[in-house]
């Protein structure tokens, strides 16, 4: 096997968990030799190296962790270094000791820790573990910008899929002790890989139309996807030309409402705090039958807490939760908490206790079937669920779930430990899972894969989202940028005192400038003048009442569907259609309105 990084190449790394992704990047950069062969390096090539292990050390501060012994005028007058920190460690207290950090701070500081160092070539092992949806869109847009086109190198192992589609010009997959490239991102690589294992008339026939249903996702209901890979657009469409689409969505609604009926969960007027802290603040959601709905929020907003409140184990400090009669709710939780009680048991002996037939995509499975489907061997079946790898206990965990035969699913994370060929399978049963379904996950592929509604928690309150994770972003960013300009006029404030305090406050006031100087660089545009500032908050606020007017016009319909006649499926369908539509000309609407807000600040 001979391969190797040229400048200019980024490259993702993908295959199955165990199949030797790490070991192929410890190989390249030098920590791990091969048995035959040799990996040879440019003389005095730099190469920046990020482990799903950090080296930080525990007594050590943010600060000194992320730039060393320099003085805050060094760094601080550093545009790569401050955008580094305003991406990743702003919101880290800078004097904090690693040892006090969470494990997602802690990897944002060792990320930040790399990234402000000067490298030719950077290796990168799971950035995207323990980051949310804005600090995984940071880093890609950090990535791309860090070099010139032709120079630098980049490797990156991930089960990322939207990154990898970002970052990535060229495809490793590593299978059966082999390293195959492909030319592009991760949507590239779906089509050579479904056109690979066509022509080769492998028995992996189950793989194929699961690769070449993915392939149809990516061609027909991906955002964004059309301008990266490089692959013929007339091939894709070929290969696609027979898959349906991923979902029936009225052939689920019908099956969805036969078995929860019209009444699933309502969250009317619910507010809760912990302590001093508010975490929802009114909020009204009425959860219909066969929704798929995905939940962003940044880290604390209030996501697990709204879970929590729907599946009866918090209770809301004002408002009330009612849930339909006939519904049966399930989590999917980061915890493995279904697997809690059985670690001893052998997994033959968890399936022998359940269903013996469960019905998915209109056919009836065996619980073993299921287990196949999901990446697991007869081998297996015999190993007790202590033993099982993160992914594999993810996967009987999700089997479970299913056995259980709930009608409203909770996921709370659910890709942690899952591989690129895993995830394909879980979504694929997800695809024909006649239910309500509600997603919290920082993997945005994910979830716009399998939800077709996305809503965003902002100080407290829940707000639609009908342009998905890239309007969330926008969203979030015109909040920050407004936040910025208001936090940069304030003085400082407590008292000086000693060395190591004025130390403190002026990286504090470092990283405050850092923030406002990204924020500034991500604005941009000359001022305006009296006259066009004036026209230009004419046109926000008639917007604004446009806006309005199409919220009041959904909510309408939406009462209109709960309170619909579930049997009428044609009226049921042209109520959807209306919603679409409304949601469409207020998406429009939104974008136009945050151009605009940007230039009046």
């Amino acid at each position: 096997m001979t391969i190797g990084i040229n400048e200019g190449d980024r490259v993702g790394v993908v295959g199955r968990n165990g199949d030797g992704k790490s070991s192929l990047l410890a190989m390249l950069t030098g920590r791990l030799e091969p048995d035959s062969g040799q990996v040879t390096r440019r003389k005095g090539v730099q190469f920046g190296v990020l482990d799903q292990s950090d080296d930080l050390q525990d007594e050590h501060t943010v600060g000194y962790s992320v730039v060393g012994d320099a003085d805050d005028h060094e760094w601080a007058s550093d545009a790569k270094i401050r955008d580094v920190i305003a991406g990743l460690v702003a919101d880290i207290p800078w004097e904090s000791k690693i040892s006090e950090l969470s494990g997602g701070q802690r990897r944002r500081v060792a990320l930040a820790k790399l990234l402000v160092g000067e490298w030719d070539i950077i290796a990168l092992d799971e950035p995207t573990n323990h980051l949310d949806v804005e600090g995984i869109s940071w880093l890609a847009n950090h990535l791309n910008r860090r070099w010139p086109r032709s120079s630098g190198g980049l490797l990156v192992v991930t089960h990322d899929r939207w990154f990898l589609d970002e970052i990535s010009t060229t495809t490793w997959e590593v299978h059966d002790g082999l390293v195959e490239p492909f030319d592009g991102g991760y949507a590239a690589y779906v089509l050579q890989r479904v056109e690979r294992d066509r022509q080769a008339a492998t028995v992996e026939a189950k793989r194929q139309n699961l690769m070449k249903k993915e392939l149809a996702w990516l061609r027909r209901g991906a955002p964004a996807r059309s301008t990266k890979p490089k692959f013929r657009i007339e091939a894709a469409n070929e290969l696609i030309a027979d898959v349906p689409p991923p979902r029936n969505p009225i052939e689920l609604k019908k099956m969805a409402t036969a078995r929860l009926g019209k009444d699933v969960v309502d969250v009317l007027d619910v507010s809760l705090a912990f302590g001093d802290k508010q975490i929802l603040n009114e909020v009204t959601w009425r959860i219909g039958p066969g929704e798929r709905t995905g939940i962003l929020g940044a880290n604390g907003a209030g996501k697990s807490t709204l879970l929590n409140l729907i599946a009866g184990k918090l209770q809301p400090d004002t408002g009330r939760v009612k849930s339909g009669k006939t519904v049966r709710l399930a989590t999917l939780d980061q915890q493995f908490s279904q697997l809690a009680d059985i670690e001893g048991d052998r997994v033959r002996e968890v399936l022998a206790r359940e269903k013996t037939q469960v019905v998915i995509d209109g056919k009836e499975h065996t619980p073993a079937q299921l287990l196949e489907r999901l990446g697991f061997s007869t081998a297996h079946l015999s190993a007790r669920v202590g033993e099982l790898s993160g992914g594999q206990r993810r996967r009987l965990q999700l089997l479970l779930v299913l056995l259980s035969e709930p009608n409203v699913m909770i996921l709370d994370e659910p890709t942690n430990d899952l591989d690129i060929d895993m995830l394909a399978a879980m979504e694929d049963l997800l695809d024909s899972w006649p239910g309500t379904l509600i997603v919290v996950s920082h993997d945005r592929y994910l979830l716009e894969r399998v939800t077709d509604q996305q809503y965003a928690i902002f100080d407290g309150r829940m707000r639609h989202v009908p342009g998905g994770v890239e309007e969330y972003l926008r969203l979030k960013n015109a909040r920050a940028n407004g936040a910025s300009a208001d936090t940069s006029g304030s003085g400082s404030s407590g008292s000086g005192g000693s060395a190591g305090g004025g130390s403190s406050k002026a990286a504090a006031v470092a990283r405050r400038e850092a923030m406002k100087s990204a924020s500034a660089s991500s604005a941009g545009g000359p001022a305006l003048s009296s006259a066009e500032e004036r026209e230009v908050r004419k046109e926000v606020g008639s917007l604004e009442r446009k806006m309005q007017k199409l919220i009041t016009q959904m909510e309408k319909k939406q009462r209109q569907m709960a309170d619909h006649d579930p049997s009428d499926f044609e009226g049921l369908g042209k109520l959807t259609a209306d919603v679409s539509r409304l949601q469409s000309e207020n998406a429009a609407l939104e974008e136009r309105w945050l151009e605009l807000s940007e230039k009046v600040g």
